[in-house]
């Protein structure tokens, strides 16, 4: 098969268009025929070696963990799924090395579920990874209907998620973002606001009596701004800065696999709740073009790779 491998950590020109031999699907696996990846800034942090001290990795890597697909062949105890079945996921392992970038990964069922009919292959490939993190930081904070609840990096590709589930869960939402982005949060059902100096005097003017919940996909001076403007009882997720947690009593969270919560986000999408932002679509063969897209911080939306 046809995937994309790296053989050693570096930039994006580690990143090559290779053969490499189908993978086996273990008993509760199914290989997956890939349609469409997407890239996060996760995968090229990891591509970097960032992670190397947090998981085991095996060269050569395929990397890439967002997948929409068609389910080829199922393992030997996978009732959930069947071959002809189109799926998507996030199909995160415990070591890096079988992909999503590629024309087949093993997939575990518990990473998968079914793909919204409503969304192409390239739409569905932008969700699980961001939208799972969002979902999980959303269902950790416990955000529920009548809170005010301030979303960092709101236009990024997590944060954009965050907006519209809190909003659907009945939450004010407050998004910091670039003016250029203000538009389009506000399209989505936000009262976005500048991030930068003075973003407390600016949340306060619109929130006066405080903010319930702070997510945070990448605040400046989160423990700063939260502390100046946190409700008594309020809390903070955050999946960037440890600091959540340790110094502010909240959330840190890194994002699980999770058919269950790939359910509950196909249900909001299929209602008209949850749109998704793809930004550019790459072929496999210009996936270390697709990695700097990503890498270079101005994509707003997500990055996908089409494979099939």
């Amino acid at each position: 098969m046809r995937a994309i491998t790296y053989s050693r950590f570096g930039g994006a020109d580690v990143l090559e268009l290779t053969d490499q031999p189908v993978p086996k699907v273990g008993p509760d696996s199914v290989l997956v025929r890939v349609r469409a990846s997407s890239v996060n800034p996760v995968d090229w942090k990891v591509r970097a070696g960032y992670l190397d001290g947090l998981m085991d990795t095996q060269f050569p890597v395929v990397p890439g963990w967002d997948v929409a697909g068609v389910v080829e062949r199922v393992g030997l105890d996978t009732p959930e799924l069947a071959a002809g079945d189109e799926v998507y996921g996030y199909v995160r392992k415990d070591w890096m090395h079988g992909g999503t970038l590629a024309e087949y990964v093993a997939a575990p069922v518990r990473t998968l579920a079914h793909k919204p009919a409503s969304l192409s292959f390239e739409e569905a490939a932008a969700v699980p990874l961001a939208g799972l993190t969002a979902f999980q930081t959303i269902e950790r904070a416990g955000i529920t209907s009548g809170q005010t609840v301030l979303v960092h990096a709101a236009a990024g590709g997590v944060g954009q998620f965050a907006v519209q589930i809190a909003v659907a869960r009945g939450a004010r939402v407050i998004g910091t973002a670039s003016p250029t982005n203000h538009a389009h949060l506000a399209s989505l059902g936000a009262e976005p606001v500048e991030y930068g100096d003075g973003l407390v005097d600016r949340v306060r003017a619109l929130a006066p009596d405080g903010i319930d919940v702070v997510l945070d996909y990448g605040a400046q001076d989160l423990v700063e701004t939260t502390r100046a403007l946190l409700t008594d009882g309020g809390t903070v997720a955050s999946i960037v800065d440890a600091a959540a947690r340790d110094e502010l009593g909240g959330h840190y969270v890194w994002v699980r696999p999770s058919s269950s919560d790939l359910d509950a986000l196909t249900g909001l999408i299929e209602a008209g709740k949850v749109k998704v932002d793809v930004a550019q679509v790459f072929e496999l063969e210009d996936a270390a073009a697709a990695h700097e897209a990503s890498q270079g911080g101005h994509v707003r939306g997500k990055v996908v790779v089409r494979v099939g």
